[in-house]
């Protein structure tokens, strides 16, 4: 399978912003984040969507196995390589299941999750087609379990890892190489 290619330079930002970006960054990714860099071409743009993750990272709504999920299972749904590979490594840092992480893909078939967990990664899918499928049934269940403020705040987070998605789909953003970061190297789980 070949690697697509990037549809915009990826060259970090230059002067004195740029430096400080390019620290924070490896400081904390170990290097610059594609999405980051395409964005970077629009400084309006960067700074809106910086903006927006920040505030969306201090949701607490939801509890973070099911935000993970959800998003992970939006990101297979579209087939997002750069969101599966930096989902997986954030989600790994933020303490949840790597077990359950790499099994988001065939979730259906697995014995991993719970019947909420089950029904979370449905909702992301069903959000997530097109034409959207999500039913009043599927909505008035999550909101039973959930409440009202969690189940905003996923329906929410799925937007997001859509826009996200495609995003970086349409840009030809692909894996960075974060996942690795995580495995321990020569074990096969």
């Amino acid at each position: 399978m070949t690697k697509a290619m990037a549809r915009v330079p990826l060259n970090p930002k230059t002067g004195w912003s740029g430096r400080l970006m390019g620290r924070v960054m490896h400081r904390r990714y170990g290097g610059w984040l594609q999405p980051v860099l395409a964005a970077s071409h629009q400084p309006q743009v960067l700074r809106t969507l910086g903006l927006l993750e920040w505030n969306v990272g201090r949701w607490s709504r939801l509890d973070q196995t099911l935000k993970s999920l959800a998003t992970s299972a939006a990101a297979v749904s579209l087939n997002c390589s750069w969101c599966m590979d930096f989902g997986f490594w954030e989600n790994h840092h933020k303490g949840v299941d790597p077990r359950k992480l790499r099994a988001v893909p065939q979730w259906r078939e697995s014995d991993l999750f719970s019947e909420l967990e089950r029904d979370v990664m449905a909702y992301a899918e069903d959000m997530t087609a097109l034409p959207v499928a999500v039913t009043d049934e599927q909505v008035a269940g999550l909101r039973a379990r959930l409440g009202d403020a969690a189940l905003i705040e996923l329906t929410a987070m799925i937007s997001i890892e859509n826009q996200r998605s495609r995003t970086n789909l349409a840009l030809g953003l692909t894996s960075q190489g974060f996942r690795e970061q995580c495995e321990v190297p020569g074990h096969r789980p």
